[in-house]
C-alpha cells in the first residue's frame, strides 16, 4: 500500500518523491515519469548514498520514466529490523515495480548498487528486460582499489560531513572530481547519507556475495560501463564483467567513479540509446 505522505518538492525536481510500504519496509521512493512505452528505469544507487544524489541524472533523461528508492536505512527510508542480504532487496524492489503496476523493468545499478542489480537480473529473469552496469564488479571476487582508498570507504562520515567529503572526494572518486571544485560541492549539498547503523547493514549485506558463478546465465542485453579513472573499482572489474556476462557491451568513459553525477547528460544519453534499441 502507499501511503499518504508526499513530500513537497521544488517545481524543478525531475522526481516527485513519496513513502511506500512494501511488505512491512517502508520506502522512500523518487519517481521521474517518462513519455515512453519502454519499461521504466529502475535505479539501483551507491552505498551510503540516498536518492537525491541521483536527480542530475533524472533530470538529462530524456522520455525514459525512473524509479530509485533509498535503501533501508539510507536517506528517507527507516532502518529495517534485521540484517538483509542483496537477495532481500531484490525482492523488495520486484514488489516495488508490481505495487507501481510495471510487469517489466529495466534495471541499473552503480558501484555497491550494481551488485544489487545484478542479483535482481539473476533472481528474476523474467521482469528484468535489460540490464545497465556503472562503475561496479562481481563482488567479492573483484580488483579492488588502493587501500588507502578502500580505508576512507568503511565509515559513512563522507555522506554526514560535507567539509570531510570536499577534502576526500578527488582522491576517492578521480576523474572530474580532481579539476572541477564545483562539481564535489554540488554533490556535497545533496547528500543526505546513512546512519551508522544503515551503512553498516549495507557493507554487512554484501560480505562473501559474488556473481562470478552464475553470471554467465544472465540473459538480459546489458550494458557496462565504467570510468578509465576510477580509484574504487578499477576498470579491469569491468572487463570482468565484460567477458562474463553473455550479451554485454562494454563502455569506457574518460571519467571517475561518478561519472554518472560529473557527466549526467552524456551518461542519460548513453544508457537511454541502449534502452531504445
Amino acid at each position: 500500500m502507499t501511503s499518504q505522505t508526499k513530500r513537497a518538492r521544488a517545481s524543478s525536481s525531475p522526481m516527485r518523491v513519496q513513502t511506500f510500504d512494501v511488505d512491512g519496509q517502508v520506502l522512500n521512493v523518487g519517481i521521474r515519469e517518462g513519455s515512453s512505452d519502454r519499461p521504466p528505469l529502475m535505479m539501483f544507487n551507491g552505498i551510503g548514498a540516498n536518492l537525491e544524489l541521483a536527480e542530475p541524472f533524472m533530470a538529462a533523461l530524456s522520455d525514459t520514466t525512473g524509479i530509485i528508492f533509498d535503501v533501508p536505512g539510507v536517506g528517507g527510508s527507516p532502518a529495517p529490523a534485521f540484517p538483509y542480504r542483496p537477495s532481500t532487496l531484490a525482492r523488495l524492489a520486484k514488489r516495488l515495480a508490481e505495487m507501481l503496476g510495471h510487469e517489466r523493468v529495466d534495471i541499473s545499478g552503480v558501484s555497491w548498487g550494481g551488485g544489487l542489480a545484478q542479483q535482481f537480473a539473476y533472481q528474476y529473469p523474467g521482469m528484468c528486460r535489460k540490464l545497465v552496469l556503472c562503475a561496479t564488479s562481481p563482488g567479492a571476487i573483484m580488483i579492488p582499489g588502493a587501500p588507502n582508498v578502500l580505508a576512507k570507504m568503511a565509515s559513512p562520515r563522507r555522506y554526514t560531513d560535507p567539509g570531510y567529503m570536499r577534502s576526500i572526494a578527488a582522491t576517492i572518486y578521480g576523474g572530474d572530481f580532481r579539476t572541477d571544485p564545483t562539481l564535489i560541492g554540488r554533490h556535497a549539498g545533496a547528500m543526505k547519507g546513512a546512519t551508522q547503523y544503515g551503512y553498516a547493514l549495507q557493507l554487512l549485506a554484501m560480505v562473501g556475495w559474488t556473481s562470478v558463478p552464475w553470471l554467465w546465465l544472465l540473459r538480459q542485453p546489458t550494458l557496462i560501463v565504467a570510468g578509465t579513472d576510477d580509484p574504487l573499482v578499477p576498470v579491469v572489474n569491468a572487463r570482468m564483467l565484460h567477458a562474463m556476462i553473455p550479451k554485454s557491451r562494454l563502455e569506457l568513459v574518460d571519467d571517475g567513479h561518478l561519472f554518472l553525477v560529473t557527466k549526467p547528460k552524456e551518461s542519460a544519453a548513453m544508457i537511454e540509446a541502449f534502452l531504445a534499441e
